[in-house]
Protein backbone atom coordinates (compact mmCIF):
# COMPACT_ATOMS: atom_id res chain seq x y z
CA UNK A 1 0.00 0.00 0.00
CA UNK A 2 2.81 2.71 0.82
CA UNK A 3 4.55 2.35 -2.39
CA UNK A 4 1.98 2.70 -4.68
CA UNK A 5 1.43 6.68 -3.95
CA UNK A 6 1.34 8.34 -7.36
CA UNK A 7 1.57 12.41 -7.29
CA UNK A 8 1.44 14.32 -10.32
CA UNK A 9 4.54 16.73 -10.13
CA UNK A 10 4.30 19.58 -12.00
CA UNK A 11 8.19 20.22 -12.43
CA UNK A 12 7.86 17.22 -14.55
CA UNK A 13 4.62 17.08 -15.78
CA UNK A 14 3.98 13.76 -15.06
CA UNK A 15 2.30 11.61 -12.75
CA UNK A 16 5.49 10.17 -10.65
CA UNK A 17 5.36 7.29 -8.05
CA UNK A 18 6.09 9.24 -4.63
CA UNK A 19 9.42 8.00 -2.95
CA UNK A 20 10.40 10.11 -0.18
CA UNK A 21 14.01 11.33 -0.08
CA UNK A 22 14.65 10.18 3.56
CA UNK A 23 11.77 7.56 4.30
CA UNK A 24 10.15 7.53 6.17
CA UNK A 25 10.38 10.96 7.08
CA UNK A 26 8.21 13.54 4.57
CA UNK A 27 8.72 17.34 4.70
CA UNK A 28 5.81 18.86 3.33
CA UNK A 29 5.84 22.86 2.55
CA UNK A 30 2.85 24.60 1.43
CA UNK A 31 2.57 28.62 0.63
CA UNK A 32 -0.21 29.78 3.46
CA UNK A 33 -2.23 33.26 3.20
CA UNK A 34 -1.24 36.44 2.86
CA UNK A 35 -3.17 37.59 6.11
CA UNK A 36 -4.52 40.93 5.49
CA UNK A 37 -8.36 39.89 5.05
CA UNK A 38 -10.82 37.31 5.80
CA UNK A 39 -10.09 33.71 4.29
CA UNK A 40 -12.51 32.82 1.22
CA UNK A 41 -13.37 29.70 -0.54
CA UNK A 42 -9.85 29.82 -2.79
CA UNK A 43 -8.19 29.25 0.18
CA UNK A 44 -9.92 26.87 1.79
CA UNK A 45 -8.89 24.58 -1.30
CA UNK A 46 -5.45 24.34 -1.12
CA UNK A 47 -6.14 24.15 2.75
CA UNK A 48 -8.05 21.14 2.42
CA UNK A 49 -6.45 19.94 -0.67
CA UNK A 50 -2.91 19.86 1.55
CA UNK A 51 -4.81 18.71 4.13
CA UNK A 52 -5.63 15.35 2.47
CA UNK A 53 -2.33 14.91 1.63
CA UNK A 54 -0.64 14.85 4.60
CA UNK A 55 -3.08 12.96 6.01
CA UNK A 56 -2.74 10.36 3.94
CA UNK A 57 0.93 10.40 4.10
CA UNK A 58 0.49 9.46 8.20
CA UNK A 59 -1.63 6.85 7.64
CA UNK A 60 0.63 5.76 5.52
CA UNK A 61 3.08 5.42 8.22
CA UNK A 62 5.42 8.27 6.89
CA UNK A 63 6.60 11.15 9.59
CA UNK A 64 5.07 14.06 8.04
CA UNK A 65 6.58 17.66 9.26
CA UNK A 66 4.07 19.75 7.48
CA UNK A 67 5.45 23.73 7.34
CA UNK A 68 2.72 26.00 6.22
CA UNK A 69 3.65 29.78 6.45
CA UNK A 70 1.84 32.78 6.78
CA UNK A 71 3.05 35.46 4.73
CA UNK A 72 2.71 38.79 6.67
CA UNK A 73 4.78 41.03 5.22
CA UNK A 74 7.20 41.91 1.71
CA UNK A 75 3.67 40.99 -0.62
CA UNK A 76 2.66 43.89 -2.58
CA UNK A 77 0.20 44.53 -4.62
CA UNK A 78 -0.80 43.00 -7.99
CA UNK A 79 1.74 40.39 -6.36
CA UNK A 80 4.21 42.77 -8.42
CA UNK A 81 7.13 44.23 -6.35
CA UNK A 82 5.77 47.76 -6.90
CA UNK A 83 2.70 49.36 -5.40
CA UNK A 84 2.33 49.12 -1.27
CA UNK A 85 2.22 46.35 1.30
CA UNK A 86 -1.13 44.19 1.33
CA UNK A 87 -0.83 44.47 4.96
CA UNK A 88 0.38 47.85 5.76
CA UNK A 89 -2.71 49.02 3.05
CA UNK A 90 -4.87 47.92 5.29
CA UNK A 91 -3.00 48.80 8.58
CA UNK A 92 -3.32 52.26 6.88
CA UNK A 93 -6.92 52.25 6.24
CA UNK A 94 -7.79 50.50 9.99
CA UNK A 95 -5.43 53.10 11.76
CA UNK A 96 -3.95 49.91 13.25
CA UNK A 97 0.27 48.24 13.42
CA UNK A 98 0.24 46.47 10.55
CA UNK A 99 0.83 43.58 13.15
CA UNK A 100 -2.77 43.58 14.93
CA UNK A 101 -4.24 42.95 11.36
CA UNK A 102 -1.67 40.19 10.84
CA UNK A 103 -2.59 38.75 14.21
CA UNK A 104 -6.48 39.26 13.71
CA UNK A 105 -6.43 37.60 10.73
CA UNK A 106 -4.28 34.83 10.95
CA UNK A 107 -6.59 33.97 14.50
CA UNK A 108 -9.70 34.36 11.72
CA UNK A 109 -8.06 32.17 9.32
CA UNK A 110 -7.02 29.56 12.23
CA UNK A 111 -10.27 29.94 13.50
CA UNK A 112 -12.05 29.10 9.94
CA UNK A 113 -9.86 26.43 9.31
CA UNK A 114 -10.94 24.40 12.82
CA UNK A 115 -14.50 24.17 11.07
CA UNK A 116 -13.42 22.95 8.05
CA UNK A 117 -11.30 20.29 10.15
CA UNK A 118 -8.28 21.17 8.54
CA UNK A 119 -5.33 19.82 10.68
CA UNK A 120 -2.70 22.32 11.73
CA UNK A 121 0.71 22.24 10.25
CA UNK A 122 3.52 21.20 12.19
CA UNK A 123 5.24 24.42 11.90
CA UNK A 124 3.30 27.52 10.71
CA UNK A 125 6.19 30.39 10.42
CA UNK A 126 5.93 33.62 9.86
CA UNK A 127 7.66 36.09 7.22
CA UNK A 128 8.86 38.77 9.56
CA UNK A 129 10.24 36.19 12.57
CA UNK A 130 12.88 35.22 9.92
CA UNK A 131 14.29 38.56 8.20
CA UNK A 132 18.00 37.00 9.17
CA UNK A 133 17.70 34.15 7.60
CA UNK A 134 16.07 35.86 4.28
CA UNK A 135 19.20 38.36 4.13
CA UNK A 136 21.66 35.74 4.48
CA UNK A 137 20.16 34.14 1.19
CA UNK A 138 20.43 37.55 -0.19
CA UNK A 139 24.33 38.01 0.77
CA UNK A 140 24.69 34.02 -0.94
CA UNK A 141 22.98 35.39 -4.43
CA UNK A 142 25.08 38.31 -4.32
CA UNK A 143 28.37 37.03 -3.75
CA UNK A 144 27.50 34.43 -6.52
CA UNK A 145 26.78 37.37 -8.80
CA UNK A 146 23.32 36.89 -9.58
CA UNK A 147 21.75 40.06 -7.84
CA UNK A 148 22.65 43.40 -8.31
CA UNK A 149 21.76 46.01 -5.76
CA UNK A 150 20.08 49.35 -7.09
CA UNK A 151 18.99 52.66 -5.31
CA UNK A 152 19.06 50.11 -1.75
CA UNK A 153 17.10 47.76 -2.82
CA UNK A 154 18.71 43.95 -4.68
CA UNK A 155 17.10 41.95 -7.60
CA UNK A 156 17.45 39.09 -9.00
CA UNK A 157 18.86 38.63 -12.45
CA UNK A 158 17.14 37.00 -14.49
CA UNK A 159 18.79 37.21 -17.64
CA UNK A 160 22.39 36.23 -16.01
CA UNK A 161 20.49 33.22 -14.46
CA UNK A 162 19.11 31.87 -17.57
CA UNK A 163 22.01 32.02 -19.84
CA UNK A 164 23.47 28.91 -17.38
CA UNK A 165 20.03 27.91 -15.54
CA UNK A 166 16.71 27.13 -17.06
CA UNK A 167 14.05 30.38 -15.81
CA UNK A 168 10.62 29.08 -16.69
CA UNK A 169 11.56 25.19 -15.59
CA UNK A 170 8.56 24.71 -13.51
CA UNK A 171 5.82 27.36 -15.38
CA UNK A 172 7.26 26.76 -19.11
CA UNK A 173 7.31 30.41 -19.12
CA UNK A 174 10.11 31.62 -21.89
CA UNK A 175 12.05 34.86 -21.54
CA UNK A 176 11.72 35.71 -25.14
CA UNK A 177 8.15 35.92 -24.17
CA UNK A 178 8.43 37.79 -21.43
CA UNK A 179 10.80 40.80 -22.62
CA UNK A 180 7.77 41.55 -25.22
CA UNK A 181 5.27 41.08 -22.55
CA UNK A 182 7.00 43.47 -19.70
CA UNK A 183 8.29 46.35 -21.28
CA UNK A 184 9.19 48.81 -19.32
CA UNK A 185 9.84 52.79 -20.44
CA UNK A 186 13.40 53.58 -20.27
CA UNK A 187 14.93 55.18 -17.39
CA UNK A 188 11.80 54.50 -15.52
CA UNK A 189 12.94 51.66 -13.57
CA UNK A 190 15.64 50.35 -11.08
CA UNK A 191 16.05 47.19 -12.58
CA UNK A 192 18.00 45.83 -15.59
CA UNK A 193 15.30 44.25 -16.78
CA UNK A 194 11.52 44.04 -15.59
CA UNK A 195 11.23 40.80 -14.79
CA UNK A 196 14.16 40.56 -12.63
CA UNK A 197 12.15 40.31 -8.76
CA UNK A 198 12.81 41.57 -5.73
CA UNK A 199 15.52 39.79 -3.14
CA UNK A 200 15.10 43.12 -0.58
CA UNK A 201 13.17 46.37 -1.27
CA UNK A 202 13.87 49.73 0.44
CA UNK A 203 11.49 50.78 2.09
CA UNK A 204 10.16 54.52 1.42
CA UNK A 205 9.90 57.14 4.43
CA UNK A 206 6.14 56.07 4.29
CA UNK A 207 6.38 52.56 4.57
CA UNK A 208 5.88 51.19 8.22
CA UNK A 209 7.11 47.57 8.03
CA UNK A 210 10.84 48.00 7.77
CA UNK A 211 14.16 46.68 9.20
CA UNK A 212 17.74 47.27 9.03
CA UNK A 213 19.93 45.87 7.00
CA UNK A 214 23.47 46.73 5.31
CA UNK A 215 21.99 47.58 1.91
CA UNK A 216 18.88 49.77 3.28
CA UNK A 217 16.14 50.11 5.86
CA UNK A 218 13.76 47.84 4.09
CA UNK A 219 11.80 44.68 3.61
CA UNK A 220 12.55 41.21 2.13
CA UNK A 221 11.15 40.24 -1.25
CA UNK A 222 7.78 37.84 -1.60
CA UNK A 223 9.48 35.04 -2.79
CA UNK A 224 12.60 34.90 -0.63
CA UNK A 225 10.18 34.12 2.52
CA UNK A 226 9.40 30.93 1.04
CA UNK A 227 12.50 30.11 0.26
CA UNK A 228 14.33 30.55 3.69
CA UNK A 229 11.41 29.30 5.74
CA UNK A 230 11.43 26.09 3.64
CA UNK A 231 15.42 25.79 3.98
CA UNK A 232 14.97 26.56 7.75
CA UNK A 233 12.52 23.92 8.42
CA UNK A 234 12.89 21.21 6.34
CA UNK A 235 16.59 21.66 5.05
CA UNK A 236 18.03 22.78 1.69
CA UNK A 237 16.56 19.60 -0.26
CA UNK A 238 12.68 17.99 0.58
CA UNK A 239 9.88 15.95 -0.54
CA UNK A 240 6.83 18.02 -1.94
CA UNK A 241 6.09 21.65 -2.30
CA UNK A 242 2.13 22.48 -2.48
CA UNK A 243 0.25 25.48 -3.37
CA UNK A 244 -2.46 27.14 -5.68
CA UNK A 245 -1.83 27.18 -9.43
CA UNK A 246 -2.05 30.92 -9.15
CA UNK A 247 1.59 30.92 -7.15
CA UNK A 248 3.73 28.60 -10.14
CA UNK A 249 4.19 31.77 -12.16
CA UNK A 250 6.16 33.85 -10.59
CA UNK A 251 6.55 32.74 -7.05
CA UNK A 252 7.31 29.55 -7.16
CA UNK A 253 9.43 30.01 -10.44
CA UNK A 254 11.46 32.63 -8.50
CA UNK A 255 11.71 30.15 -4.88
CA UNK A 256 13.68 27.74 -7.37
CA UNK A 257 16.08 29.84 -9.51
CA UNK A 258 16.67 31.74 -5.88
CA UNK A 259 17.45 28.16 -4.68
CA UNK A 260 19.45 26.84 -7.70
CA UNK A 261 22.17 30.11 -6.88
CA UNK A 262 21.83 29.79 -2.91
CA UNK A 263 22.04 26.22 -2.51
CA UNK A 264 22.97 24.83 -5.57
CA UNK A 265 19.44 22.96 -6.70
CA UNK A 266 15.81 23.65 -6.86
CA UNK A 267 14.05 23.02 -3.39
CA UNK A 268 11.87 20.43 -3.58
CA UNK A 269 11.32 16.81 -5.62
CA UNK A 270 8.18 16.82 -6.22
CA UNK A 271 5.69 19.80 -6.98
CA UNK A 272 2.22 19.88 -6.58
CA UNK A 273 -0.46 22.50 -7.43
CA UNK A 274 -4.51 23.26 -6.58
CA UNK A 275 -6.34 24.57 -9.04
CA UNK A 276 -8.52 27.38 -8.61
CA UNK A 277 -12.29 27.95 -8.07
CA UNK A 278 -13.89 29.85 -10.09
CA UNK A 279 -17.01 32.13 -10.30
CA UNK A 280 -18.89 32.12 -13.53
CA UNK A 281 -15.45 30.87 -15.34
CA UNK A 282 -13.29 33.58 -13.26
CA UNK A 283 -10.57 32.62 -10.63
CA UNK A 284 -12.23 33.57 -7.53
CA UNK A 285 -9.86 36.15 -5.60
CA UNK A 286 -9.96 38.96 -3.55
CA UNK A 287 -7.65 41.21 -6.39
CA UNK A 288 -11.02 40.95 -8.75
CA UNK A 289 -12.78 41.54 -5.64
CA UNK A 290 -15.25 38.31 -6.71
CA UNK A 291 -15.15 36.31 -3.51
CA UNK A 292 -17.36 34.87 -0.93
CA UNK A 293 -15.72 34.35 2.68
CA UNK A 294 -16.40 31.41 4.87
CA UNK A 295 -18.31 33.52 7.31
CA UNK A 296 -20.09 34.66 4.41
CA UNK A 297 -20.54 30.77 3.14
CA UNK A 298 -21.53 29.69 6.66
CA UNK A 299 -23.76 32.69 7.09
CA UNK A 300 -25.49 32.36 4.12
CA UNK A 301 -24.40 36.21 3.98
CA UNK A 302 -24.06 37.26 0.19
CA UNK A 303 -26.09 38.30 -2.40
CA UNK A 304 -24.91 35.41 -4.23
CA UNK A 305 -25.88 32.92 -1.65
CA UNK A 306 -29.64 31.52 -1.62
CA UNK A 307 -29.09 29.94 1.99
CA UNK A 308 -26.25 28.99 4.32
CA UNK A 309 -23.80 26.52 3.72
CA UNK A 310 -22.27 23.75 6.66
CA UNK A 311 -18.38 23.86 7.03
CA UNK A 312 -18.46 20.21 6.22
CA UNK A 313 -20.54 20.72 3.22
CA UNK A 314 -18.05 23.22 2.02
CA UNK A 315 -15.39 20.52 2.63
CA UNK A 316 -17.00 17.66 0.65
CA UNK A 317 -18.00 19.98 -2.39
CA UNK A 318 -14.34 20.72 -2.33
CA UNK A 319 -13.41 17.18 -2.31
CA UNK A 320 -16.24 15.99 -4.86
CA UNK A 321 -13.55 17.71 -7.66
CA UNK A 322 -9.84 16.56 -8.32
CA UNK A 323 -7.53 18.63 -6.65
CA UNK A 324 -6.01 19.32 -10.23
CA UNK A 325 -9.05 20.59 -11.63
CA UNK A 326 -11.39 23.53 -11.40
CA UNK A 327 -14.10 23.75 -9.16
CA UNK A 328 -17.03 26.29 -10.46
CA UNK A 329 -18.88 27.52 -7.52
CA UNK A 330 -22.58 27.72 -7.86
CA UNK A 331 -25.55 27.13 -5.27
CA UNK A 332 -26.87 24.19 -7.30
CA UNK A 333 -24.08 22.65 -6.59
CA UNK A 334 -23.41 23.02 -2.77
CA UNK A 335 -27.11 21.94 -2.79
CA UNK A 336 -26.33 18.75 -4.57
CA UNK A 337 -22.80 18.35 -2.10
CA UNK A 338 -25.31 18.89 0.93
CA UNK A 339 -27.27 16.07 0.15
CA UNK A 340 -24.76 14.07 -1.47
CA UNK A 341 -22.70 14.61 2.23
CA UNK A 342 -26.08 14.03 4.19
CA UNK A 343 -27.00 10.41 2.15
CA UNK A 344 -23.06 9.46 3.34
CA UNK A 345 -23.17 9.97 6.77
CA UNK A 346 -26.81 8.43 6.95
CA UNK A 347 -25.07 5.44 5.45
CA UNK A 348 -22.31 5.03 7.39
CA UNK A 349 -24.50 5.29 10.58
CA UNK A 350 -26.84 2.75 8.88
CA UNK A 351 -24.34 0.15 9.06
CA UNK A 352 -24.71 -0.82 12.69
CA UNK A 353 -28.07 -1.56 11.70
CA UNK A 354 -27.14 -4.24 9.23
CA UNK A 355 -28.06 -8.10 10.83
CA UNK A 356 -25.31 -10.33 10.22
CA UNK A 357 -26.02 -12.88 7.80
CA UNK A 358 -24.42 -16.10 6.11
CA UNK A 359 -23.34 -15.00 3.04
CA UNK A 360 -21.75 -11.89 1.64
CA UNK A 361 -23.28 -9.92 -0.80
CA UNK A 362 -21.01 -7.62 -1.29
CA UNK A 363 -17.09 -7.89 -1.74
CA UNK A 364 -15.59 -5.56 0.95
CA UNK A 365 -12.14 -6.76 0.38
CA UNK A 366 -12.35 -5.87 -3.56
CA UNK A 367 -13.67 -2.76 -2.51
CA UNK A 368 -11.21 -1.58 0.22
CA UNK A 369 -8.67 -1.94 -2.50
CA UNK A 370 -10.83 0.21 -4.76
CA UNK A 371 -10.33 2.92 -2.64
CA UNK A 372 -7.00 2.66 -2.27
CA UNK A 373 -6.44 2.67 -5.99
CA UNK A 374 -8.45 6.15 -6.12
CA UNK A 375 -6.42 7.73 -3.07
CA UNK A 376 -2.85 6.03 -4.73
CA UNK A 377 -3.83 8.30 -8.06
CA UNK A 378 -3.06 11.09 -7.24
CA UNK A 379 -4.95 11.86 -4.53
CA UNK A 380 -8.26 10.64 -6.47
CA UNK A 381 -11.11 11.88 -4.41
CA UNK A 382 -13.94 12.17 -6.50
CA UNK A 383 -13.32 8.90 -7.28
CA UNK A 384 -13.32 7.76 -4.17
CA UNK A 385 -16.49 9.35 -3.17
CA UNK A 386 -17.89 7.40 -6.28
CA UNK A 387 -16.69 4.32 -4.26
CA UNK A 388 -18.24 4.99 -0.95
CA UNK A 389 -21.30 5.78 -2.64
CA UNK A 390 -21.12 2.05 -4.06
CA UNK A 391 -20.80 1.01 -0.63
CA UNK A 392 -23.82 3.24 0.65
CA UNK A 393 -26.15 1.52 -2.00
CA UNK A 394 -24.94 -2.03 -0.69
CA UNK A 395 -25.17 -1.06 3.09
CA UNK A 396 -28.69 0.07 3.21
CA UNK A 397 -29.84 -2.83 0.86
CA UNK A 398 -28.62 -5.00 3.67
CA UNK A 399 -30.14 -2.95 6.77
CA UNK A 400 -33.39 -2.99 4.48
CA UNK A 401 -32.82 -7.36 4.35
CA UNK A 402 -32.07 -7.37 0.36
CA UNK A 403 -28.47 -8.19 0.56
CA UNK A 404 -26.75 -10.27 3.10
CA UNK A 405 -23.48 -9.53 4.96
CA UNK A 406 -21.75 -11.53 7.17
CA UNK A 407 -20.08 -10.09 10.95
CA UNK A 408 -16.78 -10.48 9.30
CA UNK A 409 -17.72 -8.02 6.25
CA UNK A 410 -19.86 -5.68 8.52
CA UNK A 411 -16.55 -5.16 11.07
CA UNK A 412 -14.57 -4.20 8.23
CA UNK A 413 -16.90 -2.23 6.81
CA UNK A 414 -17.35 -0.22 9.76
CA UNK A 415 -13.36 0.01 10.17
CA UNK A 416 -12.81 1.20 6.45
CA UNK A 417 -15.11 3.89 6.68
CA UNK A 418 -14.54 5.50 9.59
CA UNK A 419 -10.84 5.36 8.10
CA UNK A 420 -11.99 7.00 4.78
CA UNK A 421 -14.29 9.41 5.43
CA UNK A 422 -13.59 10.50 9.04
CA UNK A 423 -9.61 10.07 9.14
CA UNK A 424 -8.45 10.78 5.73
CA UNK A 425 -11.29 12.58 4.06
CA UNK A 426 -11.66 14.69 7.65
CA UNK A 427 -15.53 14.41 7.30
CA UNK A 428 -17.44 14.77 10.26
CA UNK A 429 -21.36 14.50 11.26
CA UNK A 430 -22.60 18.04 11.95
CA UNK A 431 -26.27 17.26 12.51
CA UNK A 432 -25.52 15.70 15.52
CA UNK A 433 -23.14 18.30 17.50
CA UNK A 434 -26.15 21.11 16.37
CA UNK A 435 -28.71 18.76 17.39
CA UNK A 436 -27.18 18.01 20.88
CA UNK A 437 -26.36 21.82 21.22
CA UNK A 438 -29.59 22.50 20.63
CA UNK A 439 -30.97 19.91 23.17
CA UNK A 440 -28.75 21.15 25.85
CA UNK A 441 -29.71 24.59 25.21
CA UNK A 442 -33.62 23.10 25.78
CA UNK A 443 -32.69 21.37 28.94
CA UNK A 444 -30.13 24.52 30.19
CA UNK A 445 -33.41 26.62 29.93
CA UNK A 446 -35.76 24.46 31.99
CA UNK A 447 -33.16 23.93 34.54
CA UNK A 448 -32.76 27.87 34.56
CA UNK A 449 -36.30 28.10 34.72
CA UNK A 450 -36.89 25.84 37.81
CA UNK A 451 -33.52 27.57 39.63
CA UNK A 452 -34.98 31.10 39.00
CA UNK A 453 -38.71 29.75 40.53
CA UNK A 454 -36.83 28.76 43.47
CA UNK A 455 -34.89 32.12 44.25
CA UNK A 456 -38.55 33.53 44.10
CA UNK A 457 -39.88 31.43 46.41
CA UNK A 458 -36.99 32.07 48.31
CA UNK A 459 -35.87 28.50 48.40
CA UNK A 460 -32.19 30.01 48.29
CA UNK A 461 -30.56 26.11 49.30
CA UNK A 462 -32.05 24.85 45.71
CA UNK A 463 -31.30 27.44 44.01
CA UNK A 464 -27.69 27.19 45.29
CA UNK A 465 -27.42 23.45 45.00
CA UNK A 466 -28.81 23.74 41.01
CA UNK A 467 -26.09 26.08 40.34
CA UNK A 468 -23.54 23.90 42.44
CA UNK A 469 -24.24 20.89 40.89
CA UNK A 470 -24.01 22.34 36.98
CA UNK A 471 -21.15 23.85 38.39
CA UNK A 472 -19.33 20.44 39.01
CA UNK A 473 -20.23 18.96 35.78
CA UNK A 474 -18.77 21.51 34.07
CA UNK A 475 -21.16 24.47 33.69
CA UNK A 476 -20.59 27.91 34.74
CA UNK A 477 -24.28 29.81 35.29
CA UNK A 478 -23.45 33.11 36.08
CA UNK A 479 -26.54 35.64 37.19
CA UNK A 480 -26.87 39.09 36.17
CA UNK A 481 -29.88 41.82 35.92
CA UNK A 482 -31.17 40.44 32.35
CA UNK A 483 -31.37 36.77 34.45
CA UNK A 484 -29.22 33.93 34.93
CA UNK A 485 -26.82 32.75 31.67
CA UNK A 486 -24.60 30.05 31.07
CA UNK A 487 -21.18 28.60 29.77
CA UNK A 488 -19.69 25.31 29.09
CA UNK A 489 -16.32 25.97 30.87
Amino acid sequence: MHKNLKIFNSLSRKTELFEPINTPNVGLYVCGPTVYGDPHLGHARPAITFDILYRYLNHLGYKVRYVRNITDVGHLENDADEGEDKIAKKARLEQLEPMEVVQYYTDRYHEFMKLLNVKSPSIEPRASGHIIEQLGIVEKILEKGYAYESNGSVYFDVEKYNQEHKYGILSGRVLEDLYSSTRELEGQSEKKNSFDFALWKKASPTHIMRWPSKYSDGFPGWHLECTAMSARYLGETFDIHGGGMDLLFPHHECEIAQSVIAHGHGPAKYWMHNNMITINGQKMGKSLGNFITLEEFFTGNHELLKQAWSPMTIRFFILQAHYRSTVDFSNEALEAAGKGLKRLMEGMAQIEKIKPGKNDGFNVEEWSLKCYEALNDDLNTPVLIAHLFDAVKAINSAAAGKIEMSEKAIKQLQKQFDLLVVEILGLKSESASEESSETLSGVMDLVLNIRQQAKANKDWATADKIRDELLAMGIVVKDGKEGASWEVK
